[in-house]
């Protein structure tokens, strides 16, 4: 493993947000994200930061006494595979990028922490704006700012003048891709992501290999921002890890998906957003776009490489693309009813898992997180309601636990 960032070295006395890993039983309607795993009178309980027992209120014996009963719903903590902390949702990205003080991104990286907190959010990989993901990292680890647990890329990687160049590491060549990559594994990054294409594909051949083999040479995975099919057969052909929003595809590139396990993690929150004329208005954005968006979540062919590949098996993990114009980071319940209308996702159960179980796996963490079983850290959110038969329940949240710590 590489050499951690400077910061682990600092000794922390105390954080300074300190709270109790108390021993606490929830009694409710369980969602153990085990398959199709619902107990309907069950009940979750936890201390020192980790799941002690999971199973039927009937046996709970004595213990029954000592159960809060939630009279909703209990699940996993969710995890947004996709989310920009340092973005708002409101103002223009590029602006924001570019005019926003680091001082200014750390507000809004703590505001929208505390956003994702209280919309059941307990684990965020955060894909890059400037360097506030660092800083955000280093103030949850150190207990400064009570946030989600986070995996950050630091800054992605982009080609000189490549897309969204004004939020990027830039760089031009195989051995300065090297030294990109190097510089966000200093600084702390648990994964790289690049900017493969836009309208045009990016990076040579020659730096594509060099940052996705520097990434593996140092331990960690690589995304890729990939919105179509030669883009993502290419990067899948060079060995990427993941596939950040995905695209039209062929049977070609799905097989080679499924061949090397190479995930998807979708965002349909933008267009879904900016297509609800009431919301989109509010955030000022015009008439001709909201038609345009319209258009776009009306036509599923739009969508069928994305649809072929969760047929055909391809894993299909949940990110909203959060701090994007008109995606907030309590966003959930939309990008998961659109993955079951486009039928990315089986039904609700289904979606809630690609944000439970299956973004676990993509994470890496799945032995430690994602579902509700005894030993795993107790990431727990209790929702008002039924998600699975009304996934806008996801949403009526009244409790979550990180690690056992109460923070909503």
């Amino acid at each position: 493993m590489p050499e951690p960032p400077a910061w682990r070295y600092q000794k922390v006395i105390k954080p300074l947000f300190d709270l109790p890993q108390d021993h606490t039983i929830l009694r409710g309607r369980v969602l153990t994200c085990v398959g199709d795993e619902i107990i309907e009178d069950g009940f979750v309980e936890f201390e020192k930061g980790k799941i002690t027992a999971v199973g039927s209120a009937a046996d709970l014996g004595s213990r029954a006494d000592a159960a809060v009963t939630t009279g909703g719903t209990i699940l996993p903590g969710l995890f947004n595979s996709h989310a920009h902390l340092g973005w708002d949702g409101i103002h223009d990205l590029a602006r924001q990028s570019m005019d926003d003080a680091p001082e200014i991104s750390a507000y809004k990286s703590a505001g929208n922490m505390l956003i994702s907190l209280r919309s059941g959010v307990t684990t965020v990989r955060d894909l890059g704006m400037n360097k506030s993901n660092i800083f955000a990292k280093q103030a949850v680890e150190q207990g400064i700012f009570p946030g989600p647990r986070l995996f950050i890329t630091g800054e992605a990687i982009i080609q000189t003048g490549g897309h969204t160049y004004w939020c990027c590491r830039e760089a031009s060549g195989a051995d300065e891709m090297r030294r990109a990559v190097r510089e966000q594994v200093r600084a702390g990054a648990d994964l790289i992501k690049i900017m493969a294409c836009h309208d045009t594909l990016e990076f040579t051949d020659e730096e594509l290999a060099a940052v996705i083999d520097e990434s593996h040479r140092n331990g960690i995975p690589i995304t890729a921002h990939a919105t179509y099919d030669a883009c993502i057969n290419r990067v899948a052909k060079f060995g990427i890890d993941c596939v950040e929003h995905g695209g039209s595809m062929t049977d070609e590139t799905i097989q080679l998906l499924l061949d090397k396990k190479i995930p998807i993690v979708t965002t349909f929150a933008p267009l879904v957003m900016q297509s609800v004329a009431e919301v989109a208005r509010k955030y000022m954005i015009p008439e001709w776009k909201i038609e345009e968006r319209q258009k776009a979540v009306a036509d599923p062919k739009r969508y069928q490489g994305l649809i072929n590949a969760a047929a055909a098996g391809v894993v299909i993990g949940f990110g909203t693309d959060a701090g994007s114009p008109v995606v907030g980071h309590d966003v959930i319940a939309p990008e998961m009813a659109f993955m079951v209308k486009l039928g990315v996702k089986k039904d609700n159960y289904d979606a809630i898992r690609s944000a439970t179980a299956v973004a676990a796996g993509i994470n890496r963490v799945e032995k430690k997180l994602g579902t509700l079983e005894a030993g795993k850290l107790a990431d727990v959110v209790v929702v008002n309601g039924n998600p699975v038969e009304d996934i806008n329940d996801i949403s009526q949240v009244t409790m979550t636990f990180k690690e056992g710590r109460r923070l909503v």
